[in-house]
């Protein structure tokens, strides 16, 4: 049975469902609920999360929300909250992470400094998939968001990166899929030395 005080959220930002990212993401969780988590994948596709209006209203409201209420942003973000361990993955897209992963950056970042850094501490790891190329730009990308609110980024024996464009390609991916699994051994260890 799951340990529920040791909990990881994955969100997959591609705008497809159950592709190449979501099983990346997927084979982690499956790892880290082998070690004993709590684990919970939230796919972007069709949620349309906008992007931030730098309305600064986080700021004044101070009530670990955004303003916009019209999507699932406000949702996802309490799950953030709550996790011990956050995996955002993309797909590569012009050599960047996907619209929704840059919106769920860009609105889960500014409440979360807005009220005094929640996610400070927690672990985060980045996943991204590419066709051919561009992939370390995305994995930087949400890297940045991870070093900027304080987190501990989870390493591994290579980037978190895999190959393919049709779904089921990744499979293929002997490489990617080893390195996924030392991923969320490396953040099963990590937490479990966090919480002591």
């Amino acid at each position: 049975m799951a340990n529920t005080t040791m909990r990881a959220l994955a969100i997959n930002g591609s705008a497809r469902k159950g592709g190449n990212t979501a099983y990346l993401l997927g084979r982690a969780l499956e790892g880290l609920q082998n070690e004993g988590f709590h684990t919970e994948l939230i796919e972007l596709g069709g949620t349309n999360l906008k992007g931030c209006t730098a309305c600064r209203s986080c700021f004044k409201n101070k009530n670990k929300r955004c303003i916009q209420e019209d999507d699932r942003l406000n949702e996802i973000l309490a799950k953030m909250i709550e996790a011990d361990a956050i995996l955002i993955g993309s797909p590569t897209y012009f050599a960047d992470v996907s619209s929704g992963t840059k919106a769920l950056i860009d609105r889960a970042g500014y409440v979360a400094r807005a009220n005094d850094d929640l996610f400070s501490r927690k672990v985060g790891a980045a996943v991204v998939m590419m066709r051919r190329a561009g992939a370390i730009h995305a994995f930087d990308t949400i890297n940045h968001f991870f070093l900027i609110g304080g987190m501990f980024v989870a390493g591994s024996t290579y980037w978190n990166v895999g190959l393919g464009r049709e779904i089921g390609d990744v499979e293929k991916d002997t490489e990617a899929l080893a390195t996924i699994d030392a991923l969320s051994a490396n953040i099963a260890w990590l937490i479990k030395r966090l919480k002591g």
